[in-house]
């Protein structure tokens, strides 16, 4: 891992948070803020979380009803590519060093310590495509990474144990499509890890296994961030992670299309523009009876956000049947979700 980099000397921070949020902030504090005279690995597990590519539409990626209702979080990332699910099942790494100028960087430099690890446990991993590692044609990893000024943040997921029913019903998208801007996850069969190691093998024992796999030659040091550097981090996850106008509203303008059938109502569909993280240009269509034009509703949703408070607000006190007959207000409000 060390050849293609300028500085060889590494630290390690072996994470015990699991907020989301504080755990992105905390991968651009070091990949911003810590003396660039060093390399830094990071260990990390996220509580429930769908964490998004920089340039996709938060709203075309993942059902945004079915995440609130299931207490889990969505969080964009500075890297591109695609959404991914996060849990507790789930362990994600983080590599940070500087390239030699004009370098290729190969995602196999960075990759190969995961599939260095789990041959040492007898899985045969394959480093597949552009950004995935895979065991007999099934992902379990995917990778992404950031490059700004010649500094490189490099990060993977692996499936460990997570819970692979949330992840699709997380990520299912398949009734709303998007047009125009925003890169789209491309989905594939995948599998967890555990299921393929030894009996009895944890979570806790492979991320040890991991994390010499990592540091091996490096005469990398374990570290802990200090009251200063923990404190810059919750600043930043404050101004950045914490806030829909980061994990929702900047996302890239595009039109998208949903569609349901309620029962009572009918099938309802709904096209919108979505920009900032705001509805624009709002239109209705399905086999629903009303009793005041749709249109109306529609007008009243333009410039209003994605966001639960925000559509509560709208909604306080309006006549939903009237509009959409059968059709209750939570069933609308979590069909804007």
């Amino acid at each position: 891992m060390a050849r293609p980099f300028i500085n060889n000397m590494f630290t390690a921070y072996n994470l015990s948070t699991t907020d989301p949020a504080w755990n992105l902030a905390a991968e651009e504090y070091v990949f911003e803020d810590l003396p660039r005279d060093k390399s830094y690995i990071m260990l990390w597990q996220n509580d429930k979380a769908v964490i998004v590519g920089k340039y996709q539409n938060t709203a075309a990626e993942v059902d945004l009803g079915f995440l609130r209702e299931h207490g889990i979080s969505v969080v964009r990332r500075l890297s591109g590519g695609g959404a991914v699910y996060h849990d507790l099942g789930n362990l994600n790494f983080t590599i940070i060093t500087d390239a030699q100028a004009n370098a290729r960087v190969d995602l196999a430099v960075f990759c190969e310590p995961v599939v260095r690890a789990l041959r040492r446990l007898g899985v045969e991993a394959v480093i597949s495509g552009r950004n995935d590692i895979t065991v007999d044609g099934k992902k379990f990893s995917g990778n992404a990474q950031y490059i700004r000024e010649g500094r490189i943040m490099h990060h993977g997921t692996i499936l460990f144990d997570s819970d692979l029913s949330i992840v699709q019903k997380s990520l299912r998208v398949s009734a709303e499509k998007i047009a125009g801007k925003g890169v789209a996850s491309v989905r594939a069969r995948v599998t967890n890890l555990k299921p393929l190691l030894p009996e009895g093998t944890t979570l806790d024992e492979f991320r040890s296994l991991l994390l010499h796999e990592m540091t091996e030659g490096t005469g990398a040091q374990e570290a802990v961030f200090s009251p200063e550097d923990e404190k810059k981090i919750e600043e930043r996850k404050r101004n950045r992670y914490d806030k829909w106008e980061w994990n929702v509203g900047a996302s890239p303008a595009g039109m998208l299309k949903k569609t349901k059938r309620f029962e009572g109502c009918g099938s309802l569909e709904m096209t919108y523009i979505l920009k900032k993280g705001c509805f624009h240009d709002v239109r209705f269509s399905g086999d629903f009876f009303s009793t005041r034009e749709p249109r109306e509703l529609a007008a009243r949703l333009e410039g209003v956000r994605m966001e639960e408070n925000a559509l509560r607000e709208l909604l306080k006190g309006l006549e939903v049947e009237a509009y959409f007959t059968g059709l209750k207000r939570e069933e609308l409000l979590g069909f804007l979700l």
